[in-house]
């Protein structure tokens, strides 16, 4: 049976738990044994580590040890993979470098807050992205530093409303990349539990577990 690590906690502006709590039914309904926690310290555990199918991570900024990111990173490099979603993944542990180059990308703004944008499709071919049409959000626009080797699916545009200099800026959305053996997949999108109302923004996630896990 396939095994997933759903792991939350961090800020609670961005809803960790209950950001989980839409996810880990949608796991079980694919055959996934799911076990939720709550510590970083379920990282340190090696040999269980290495034996998941899949990390899903929802844990905004906060800190983390280095045998717990060693644990982590150890485990998507030989091969478990690993998701998750706007600041759960990508605006954690703003202090680890390591951890930011497997995860591909870091958020440094949200111009506006909460604003309505579009999310454009890239990758009509890729299997996490493909019959889904670009699609709106009202939520947080990030603007990140990103790897320019991750493989982009989706971007959005920035229209410089609140900081002009970022007016036509393209910018990844959802992107997915490799660690060593280990596959990563991240989505922008959800910065609380509502907008995965938004069917797209859930099948998308749900997909992109998918194809994380080994």
């Amino acid at each position: 049976m396939k095994s997933a690590l759903m792991v939350w906690g961090g800020w609670d502006g961005h809803e960790p738990k209950q950001c989980v709590d839409v996810f880990a039914p949608i796991l079980e309904a694919e055959g996934f044994k799911v076990e939720i926690s709550d510590t970083l310290d379920s990282y340190l555990d090696e040999k269980k580590m290495k034996l998941l199918s899949l990390v899903v991570q929802c844990w905004t900024m906060g800190t983390i040890t280095g045998e717990q990111e060693k644990g982590l990173l150890e485990a998507v490099h030989s091969g478990v993979g690993m998701a998750g979603w706007h600041g759960g993944m990508c605006d954690a542990f703003r202090n680890n470098t390591g951890y930011q180059w497997m995860t591909g990308g870091n958020w440094v703004a949200h111009p506006g807050g909460g604003r309505e944008y579009t999310v454009n499709i890239v990758n009509h071919t890729d299997p996490i992205t493909t019959g889904i049409p670009d699609f709106k959000m009202n939520s947080e626009q990030y603007y990140l530093h990103v790897d320019p080797s991750n493989d982009v699916l989706a971007t959005t545009t920035f229209d410089g409303a609140e900081a002009p200099w970022t007016a036509g800026c393209l910018m990844p959305v959802l992107w997915k990349r490799v660690w060593g053996a280990g596959r990563v997949f991240y989505s922008s999108l959800g910065h609380d539990a509502k907008d995965f109302d938004v069917p797209e923004c859930r099948e998308i996630m749900r997909r992109g577990m998918l194809w994380a896990s080994r």
